[in-house]
């Protein structure tokens, strides 16, 4: 399993936009239609543009045709950009349409080795992702150093990231990505999210990484 296959999309020397794993109708549960698609056509595809621009900029200093006092602005278009391509790949595929209960396998002995419990996890994520200070992201990822489970949140797409941790699944928690249905309840957001989780992927990811170390 390709790890990079499963997070972002980059073909021909370009990042492209993946189309999504499901119909748009299909979350309805958790999202309607109108947000999931306006989340993926304009605002991912947004970052996608972005990512690509930045890194045609980069390209274009290296080569000599621009000045080298442009790089740092374009780095940070970079990262904010590519940041946002590759979680917000992982998001759609942290989703399923169905419920799929609580994780089993090697998943649930590494949730439970992490948190003690699934209740405990879920206790963690809801209070770190609701916290997340504006925009960003809950993250479940893989620690290298520990080879335990940990949860942060990520402002924006890049800030407050800790350098080696693999994402295994996310939660988008800018306005963008739950206000039509749930206005300022960013909680309830979460509580469904929680709900719709596709353990199957998230299993997958870990399985994949735990075969790198």
């Amino acid at each position: 399993m390709d790890i990079k296959e499963t997070t972002c999309g980059y073909e021909n020397g370009e990042y492209i936009l993946p189309p999504l794993p499901y119909e748009p109708t299909a979350l309805e549960e958790v999202l309607d239609a109108e947000t999931v698609l306006l989340h993926h056509d304009k605002h991912h595809a947004a970052y996608v543009a972005g990512a690509n621009s930045a890194a045609g900029t980069l390209r274009r200093i290296a080569e000599g045709e621009l000045a080298t006092d442009l790089a740092p602005g374009a780095m940070e278009k970079l990262a904010f950009n590519l940041g946002g391509h590759v979680l917000h790949c992982l998001y759609w595929k942290s989703l399923s349409p169905e419920p799929q209960g609580a994780p089993g396998g090697v998943l649930a002995d590494a949730i439970n080795a992490s948190f003690g419990s699934m209740e405990g996890f879920e206790k963690i994520f809801r209070a770190v992702t609701l916290g997340v200070q504006g925009s960003g992201w809950g993250v479940l990822g893989l620690d290298p150093v520990s080879g335990l489970l940990r949860v942060f949140g990520v402002q924006r797409h890049q800030d407050v990231f800790v350098p080696g941790v693999q994402p295994l699944m996310v939660c988008d928690v800018w306005e963008h990505a739950y206000y039509l249905r749930y206005h300022s309840n960013r909680a309830g957001y979460i509580d469904n999210f929680l709900k719709h989780i596709d353990w199957n992927n998230t299993q997958q990811r870990l399985t994949a990484l735990s075969h790198e170390r």
